[in-house]
């Protein structure tokens, strides 16, 4: 994010084409990136068999995507507004395809992790195609499209959990891999048809010790939050690591506040709107993995336990598929709200209706239809949420800001997502019954977990009631006059 003034694209940059096709090839592109995030939980069992490696170190196909998607969201979007967002967009999704092919080919655990590395530095694909749609896009058609897109991380998790566990029940594992490449480059040929390139630019100077500063800063912390189960949360690596990225984070943003050109504009982060949009999408992003992590636990455990359900990984996929449906459905309930009173009132009813989703889940989770209902529930609130953020982020940029904005705020959930995932880890590692010789998470350590969700949202709905009622977008000299849908009516 930065001030320099935007530049028009190249002059020959053709005409946009319908507005329909646009929606539809980013929207596709959204769920073939997310489709990554459930690709490899079908085999995470199995990985120490299928690379011969211990399980230790196998966790790191999990854990290098993680840590590659958070540096590379503020990053990409950065050289998005810088030198293009459709050019960095066909980029981003090269590195997923290559990434795919790198673990379709793999035998052994290096290749593994740099193939999923690979594909976590892909993650900016959402943010960047919510990016082109308020550039691309009639204003009209705005609300109901970026909403649309950022729903996509939700749909493709959802729906590629059951279709990966599909594959991986009957396929050789590496057939879930050529599949992520082949969509990927279904995706790519796509966007190259489909998509026009962005006409606004920022230009300028890259920031490369923003940059390398802020990686650091998130490795240091995303590692100690992933890792610190194993290594233990008082050692010293983990607290080491947590200090490093308290002074890294401090000292970049005094490097970012006094630099000509930032990565990321910490006064524009800093008004009212985006801060607390930002901070209210961590604690969704830490309500929204609760459900992720006790679902598929409670569904197959052995029945014998009193609460597991004794279900396969194909019907934990298929339980979980309805959830992606509705995300996609309530984005376009979304959409009207937020025409029509504004994303921050938006936001609030679908943090309260995730909030009331986990409250089902602490009474009704011996059921499979139990299961599915609570799913659904908390998938609305999730397509009202997933709508509304990108638009409050944009009613308070300028045009020329709008990936770095967008990706900055992707990352906010994925922090949250980070937390939830140590702190639930920890809860459940706490809270045990004896099974057969084993140690198994009780039922009540899942509704505890629950419980914590349920606040994560209420946490929320009420950071969200601090967004200002109305916030226009700062101008940018090239930004022109405001369209109708960059001026946020949120109402209180």
């Amino acid at each position: 994010m930065s001030h320099a003034p935007a530049q028009p694209a190249d002059a020959g940059t053709s005409a946009p084409p319908r507005p329909n096709a646009v929606v539809a090839v980013l929207a596709l592109a959204g769920i073939v990136v997310s489709l990554m995030q459930t690709l490899v939980i079908p085999i995470v069992p199995r990985l120490p068999e299928f690379l011969d490696a211990p399980a230790s170190d196998t966790a790191w196909a999990v854990t290098a995507t993680l840590l590659a998607a958070a540096v590379a969201t503020p990053v990409v979007g950065r050289l998005g507004d810088m030198f293009g967002k459709r050019r960095m967009l066909l980029a981003s999704i090269v590195l997923l395809i290559s990434g795919s092919v790198v673990c379709a080919l793999s035998e052994s655990l290096v290749p593994m992790i740099v193939g999923r590395t690979l594909q976590g530095l892909a993650a900016a694909v959402v943010p960047l195609g919510i990016s082109i749609m308020r550039d691309e896009l009639p204003a009209e058609r705005l609300a109901g499209s970026t909403a649309l897109m950022s729903a996509s991380l939700g749909v493709g998790g959802a729906l590629g959990l059951p279709a990966a566990a599909f594959i991986a029940d009957n396929f050789d594992w590496h057939v879930l891999f050529w599949t992520s490449a082949v969509l990927g480059a279904l995706a790519l040929a796509l966007v190259l048809v489909i998509v026009p390139e962005s006409k606004v630019r920022t230009g300028g100077r890259f920031d490369l010790v923003g940059a390398l500063g802020l990686s650091a800063a998130l490795i240091c912390l995303l590692l100690a939050i992933s890792k610190g189960g194993d290594w233990g949360w008082t050692s010293g690596t983990t607290l080491g690591l947590f200090t490093a990225a308290v002074v890294l984070l401090l000292t970049w943003g005094w490097y970012e506040l006094r630099t000509a050109q930032p990565l990321v504009d910490l006064r524009t982060t800093a008004r009212r709107q985006v801060l607390f949009t930002n901070l209210a999408s961590i604690a969704l992003g830490f309500s929204m993995f609760a459900m992720s992590l006790v679902l598929p636990q409670v569904l197959q455990l052995p029945e014998a336990t009193g609460y597991g359900l004794g279900k396969s990984m194909l019907s934990v996929g298929l339980v979980m598929a309805p959830q992606g449906l509705v995300v996609m459905a309530m984005s376009a309930v979304s959409a009207g709200i937020t025409k029509a009173k504004g994303p921050k009132l938006t936001l609030m009813i679908g943090a309260l209706i995730v909030a009331a989703g986990y409250g089902l889940s602490i009474v009704l989770m011996s059921e499979i239809w139990h299961l599915i209902l609570v799913a659904c529930v908390i998938g609305g609130g999730i397509g009202f949420t997933y709508g509304a953020m990108p638009a409050l982020i944009m009613g308070a940029v300028p045009a020329s800001e709008t990936a770095a904005a967008n990706s900055l705020n992707t990352l906010m959930r994925s922090l949250g997502t980070s937390f939830a995932s140590a702190i639930a880890g920890v809860l459940l590692a706490q809270m045990t019954t004896d099974f057969a010789g084993h140690a198994l998470p009780s039922e009540n350590g899942f509704k505890v977990v629950m419980a914590i969700g349920a606040g994560a949202a209420l946490l929320a709905l009420a950071l969200a009631t601090f967004i200002p009622r109305h916030r226009a977008a700062a101008p940018s000299a090239a930004d022109g006059p405001k369209r109708p849908a960059e001026l946020t009516d949120a109402t209180a």
